[in-house]
């Protein structure tokens, strides 16, 4: 065996490992919700290494912006926009929407499910035609105010929703300054 080879092995044996224990610690060793969101970082850190292993290096960068940089992100900004567990009991807040939202739950699981077993999920062997140069082309420069905006807005709409979800916490007296002592 070559040197090459007990490499390539001991790296695919580590990214494996690495997505398991992952997945346990955001599965099973969640007492806090930032430690589930380690946990779902390092089981993405390991597969995007398997991707990365196994040749596809643009799923492996695209596993590590989209589900790492991005999602990870935005449940941490979950968190810390939520109430905590003291401030649900101090506050009284109960489930009595859940009904609600279990039956809208189900109406949207029924459609998807129909559709999931009813539609042919035959794989196409066709080569297209052609490669992605022109598209990439396109979305760099002839669509880039676009995709810009659309980045903007998704900003702004982040922004807005921490700001309106933080509106409903009581403020902390020490944290505040009254404007007459400056």
């Amino acid at each position: 065996m070559s040197y090459l080879q007990a490499m390539s092995e001991i790296l695919f044996v580590a990214f494996a490992v690495m997505t398991v224990l992952g997945a346990y610690l955001a599965v099973r060793r969640s007492v806090l919700l930032m430690h589930t969101v380690l946990g779902l970082a390092v089981c993405m850190l390991g597969i995007s290494g398997l991707y990365f292993f196994l040749g596809s290096m643009f799923m492996a960068m695209m596993q590590v912006l989209i589900y790492i940089g991005a999602l990870c992100v935005v449940l941490v900004f979950g968190i810390m926009i939520s109430y905590t567990p003291n401030e649900i009991y101090r506050m009284g807040i109960t489930g009595k929407h859940m009904p609600l939202a279990l039956a809208a739950c189900i109406l949207v699981c029924i459609p998807m499910g129909l559709l999931v077993t009813r539609v042919d999920w035959n794989v196409s062997t066709a080569v297209p035609a052609g490669d992605l140069e022109p598209m990439g082309t396109m979305l760099l420069y002839r669509y880039c105010m676009a995709f810009e905006l659309i980045s903007v807005i998704l900003l702004i709409g982040i922004v807005g929703s921490i700001i309106l979800a933080r509106g409903g916490h009581v403020a902390d007296e020490k944290a505040s300054v009254p404007i007459d002592d400056h």
